[in-house]
């Protein structure tokens, strides 16, 4: 059966978002363009579960975050928080401009540059995000999702890069993405979880 990944998204975001960060997502939502049923690796290498499949971004992103709900404790972070509504964000909108802005731009290969046009796009829009957030705030979504990729980022690539010189949540963000695409959890579509990982308490 074909999961709604997109629906179980929105679910754990309304659970742990704060009413009016839920509300700013859903209207975001709408100018993202319509990638949720692409794959997430257009060469096939990455993002592939036991079946075979490559998973398409709707599954991608909600392995990341279900896993964000589980794991952001580590910041000591509560649901309905300004930083539960900071790293659910930055997760939701990683990849949004993995195929490009517009639909001209549409191919068969991964925007690769799309880390840095979600960077740019945040900057560009920080007016609209400060309705949300305080500047430092702002600042810290823009770097997590440009940084997302790691040391793979387009901006991390003709620097001498180091998770060292940026935030613990551009790490967590950058965790969260390697151990879907590495597929190194087993989430259920049911929304459990058979690796165990939210069942540590230490």
């Amino acid at each position: 059966m074909t999961q709604n990944y997109e629906e179980m998204i929105d679910n754990i975001l309304q659970e742990g978002m704060s009413e009016t960060a839920f509300r700013f997502w859903k209207a975001m939502k709408e100018k993202i363009p319509p990638i949720w049923n692409r794959n997430s690796s257009a060469t096939l290498k990455y993002h592939k579960k036991d079946d075979g499949h490559v998973a398409t971004i709707a599954e991608h992103v909600y392995e990341m975050t279900y896993l964000c709900s589980k794991l952001m404790r580590i910041f000591d972070c509560e649901p309905k928080s300004k930083k539960a509504d900071l790293l659910f964000l930055a997760v939701v909108l990683h990849d949004a401009f993995k195929y490009g802005l517009k639909n001209p731009e549409y191919s068969r290969s991964t925007y690769t540059k799309h880390d840095k046009v979600i960077g740019d796009t945040i900057v560009q829009n920080k007016e609209l995000f400060l309705k949300l957030f305080n500047e430092q705030d702002v600042s810290l979504l823009e770097e997590c999702v440009r940084y997302h990729s790691g040391k793979w980022s387009t901006d991390a690539r003709s620097v001498n890069f180091s998770f060292n010189k940026l935030s613990p949540e551009t790490f967590f963000i950058h965790m969260l993405d390697m151990l879907s695409a590495n597929n190194l959890t087993k989430i259920n579509g049911n929304g459990t979880d058979d690796s165990s990982i939210n069942k540590v308490d230490s």
